[in-house]
């Protein structure tokens, strides 16, 4: 959330409070009062309502000013702001650029010339532009470089026009992932094994399928100085899934605090059925506390009882509703659907609209098949502004099993 402002954020059934928290149904009935609405979609812009920085809110905007068909002359006027509120309208016109807004391509452009934070402008249009629509600025940013403190560390699109950039020290070590898992296992098992090459060879593991063989190792990965796992190992512990539980039973015992809480958390994901009560109770208290980053870690735990979470479904359905940590909702939909799916069609249609891509994809796999939700499934497959992955899905659901198209 923005620091500048005193934030409070509005009921979360009203238009305002919905579309803080980035809620489909706050995008859906702001269609429905274009003028009323209009007001929320810029402060939005303007100010950060996201939880924290995981939240995404950038696409959903964006896609507001352009439903609406309100003017991007507001956004650009942001760009005058401090970095952060400058980068925040960059992002929605980044997109509005795409979608077919020249005033919006037009005012980023400006803003290369002339404005203060005008590098972090530039990369970012570069990543998400097609190169013919900014690489003409490269007599710009040849005369306004000199100007700033530092070199950038990306290399786009300065190495095209010719500047330098910092370089990253690098040390090439051999790839490992060209090993069998059998030739990776005893890398890892020999103490003259260097600590680089450990960690390579846990690349390497994460990428395939994963080997209880790693289990009896787990205890000797840890780092010189005995404080920490190896980079990489904890990832390749939680791929194990329930082969590493027994292991973890021992883990949480032993004298080292980086061993004894790896197997605590293995234990904590993988709950045996005396821990149900005590998840329930947890998410209940989350709820009281109004704790809005980490019950979706409870609703992940909750989600493996399946209908025995029963007593759950209340909390997680509040937790949906209301939580403005928008990157949180899509386990709290998946954990109510894992417990009971009764009454959950509206939940994934509206997710159709949300602003999180999680929450697009499940609705795009779940939400029953009718003229709205294919209506909006071929917005959402022939949106430019939309992510890659949701454009892929929507294609995806628009096909039958036999092969035929549906629009």
């Amino acid at each position: 959330m923005s620091d500048e402002y005193e934030m409070t954020y509005a009921h979360p059934d009203s238009v305002e409070g919905l579309l803080q928290r980035g809620r489909g149904l706050g995008a859906v009935r702001a269609l429905q009062d274009p003028q009323g609405a209009a007001v929320f979609v810029y402060d939005g812009i303007r100010r950060d309502w996201r939880w924290d920085g995981t939240d995404d809110r950038s696409l959903y905007l964006a896609r507001l000013v352009r439903d609406l068909e309100l003017s991007p002359a507001p956004v650009v006027d942001l760009l005058a702001g401090d970095e952060e509120s400058c980068l925040r309208a960059c992002e929605v016109l980044e997109l509005l650029a795409l979608a077919g807004s020249d005033e919006a391509r037009e005012g980023l452009r400006d803003y290369v010339r002339t404005g203060e934070h005008w590098v972090r402008v530039l990369e970012s249009v570069s990543a998400g532009w097609p190169a013919e629509w900014w690489e003409d600025l490269g007599d710009i940013a040849r005369a306004r470089i000199s100007g700033e403190a530092e070199l950038s560390w990306f290399s786009e699109p300065w190495t095209r026009f010719g500047i330098e950039v910092q370089s990253r020290p690098s040390s090439t070590r051999p790839s490992r992932t060209g090993l069998r898992t059998a030739d990776l296992l005893p890398l890892l098992a020999d103490p003259r094994t260097e600590n680089a090459t450990k960690v390579d060879a846990l690349r390497a593991l994460n990428s395939r399928e994963p080997s209880a063989g790693l289990i009896p190792l787990i205890p000797s990965l840890g780092t010189p100085d005995g404080r920490r796992p190896l980079p990489l190992l904890r990832r390749a512990v939680e791929r194990l899934g329930t082969a590493a539980v027994p292991a973890a039973h021992v883990w949480a015992q032993d004298e080292r605090p980086w061993l004894a809480q790896l197997g605590a958390d293995i234990l904590a994901e993988h709950p045996g059925p005396e821990a149900l009560p005590g998840l329930v109770e947890e998410l209940a208290e989350q709820w009281t506390a109004r704790t809005w980053c980490g019950p979706d870690q409870t609703a992940r735990r909750l989600a493996r009882f399946g209908p025995d979470a029963a007593d759950a479904v209340p909390y997680l359905r509040r937790f949906w509703l209301r939580t403005p940590h928008s990157y949180e909702r899509t386990a709290y939909l998946e954990a109510l659907s894992a417990i009971n799916r009764d009454g959950l069609d509206y939940v994934y249609t509206e997710s159709l609209w949300d602003c999180e891509e999680t929450a697009r994809l499940l609705g795009i796999a779940s939400a029953p098949a009718g003229l709205e939700t294919l209506g909006r499934i071929v917005l959402l497959r022939d949106d430019p502004m939309e992510t890659p992955e949701v454009r892929a899905a929507a294609r995806a659901r628009l096909v039958t099993p036999s092969g035929l198209r549906l629009t």
